[in-house]
């Protein structure tokens, strides 16, 4: 199943007023949603747009893919950009660990080892020995 954040058009005849919804990108456009995350006012001067940045931030992380107009929204709102922090910061946090999970062994060089214990915050004198340095890990 496809998940879209989407525009879901309301409002009476030539007076649109749309809701920011998230559906199944099999869904018609005025269908069956999921779940409603703002709505967009373009007749208001100027236009009103109300997003519910937290339920927005979840569904993008959950893989929703949002619709070109829905991304201009949400892209003039400031989430997509705070998506891109968090989906950046999360990255880094999970090559970090990574990295340093394997513990250094002989195989290893002595700039790998001194790397794997300014990781761990070890303190070690700069002119230590490789199985001086070993004997900290």
């Amino acid at each position: 199943m496809s998940v879209k954040i989407r525009l879901k058009r309301m409002g009476a005849k030539k007076r649109p007023f749309y809701r920011v919804v998230i559906a199944d990108s099999r869904s018609p456009r005025d269908g069956r949603f999921i779940e409603t995350v703002g709505t967009y006012n373009p007749i208001a001067q100027p236009a009103e747009i109300k997003l519910d940045e937290a339920k927005i931030l979840t569904w993008l992380s959950n893989g929703a893919q949002p619709s070109d107009t829905a991304r201009n929204l949400l892209s003039n709102a400031g989430i997509l950009a705070k998506f891109a922090e968090v989906k950046a910061a999360k990255k880094s946090t999970a090559a970090k660990p990574a990295a340093s999970a394997t513990k250094p062994t002989e195989k290893n060089t002595v700039a790998e080892i001194k790397a794997y214990l300014d990781a761990q915050g070890t303190q070690y004198a700069s002119s230590a020995k490789k199985a001086d340095l070993l004997a900290l890990v």
